[in-house]
């Protein structure tokens, strides 16, 4: 099986609180903090705060081995697994950008009323084969 670009697992510190747990992410944006109510939550909103500092990024951190990971009495070191073409595809962020065309397809396309960003996004995902 082929290693993919866009899988990334980096390993999380899971900090037991009277209420929950504080979650550290030490490989991503030189330590990355999150928080959870429970287990499974702590473990998402770690997944989410990877995707968030990681979006705008192609080059991803190294992540540390497991093993090298030290941990505090009661602290609970596991790993974080995230899809970050996944992660883009359902959290879309979305800019403003100037493009030129030529006159004759915008008025045709008004008349159609079609979606002008719609049809540059497919038509960029298709090239980009995404």
């Amino acid at each position: 099986m082929t290693e993919k670009k866009n899988i990334l697992v980096y390993p999380v510190i899971l900090h037991p609180e009277d209420e929950g747990y504080s979650v550290e992410i030490p490989d991503v944006d030189n330590g990355t903090w999150t928080q959870g109510e429970n287990l499974k939550d702590a473990l998402l909103m770690a997944q989410d705060a990877i995707g968030i500092m990681l979006e705008d990024k192609t080059d991803y951190p190294e992540a540390t081995k497991l093993e090298d990971i030290s941990t505090k009495e009661n602290d609970i070191k596991t790993v974080v697994y995230i899809d970050m073409e996944e992660y883009r595809r359902n959290n879309p962020k979305t800019v403003r950008k100037n493009v030129t065309v030529p006159e004759y397809l915008v008025v045709l396309g008004k008349k159609k009323k079609l979606n002008f960003s719609a049809i540059l996004t497919e038509a960029l995902k298709n090239k980009l084969e995404i």
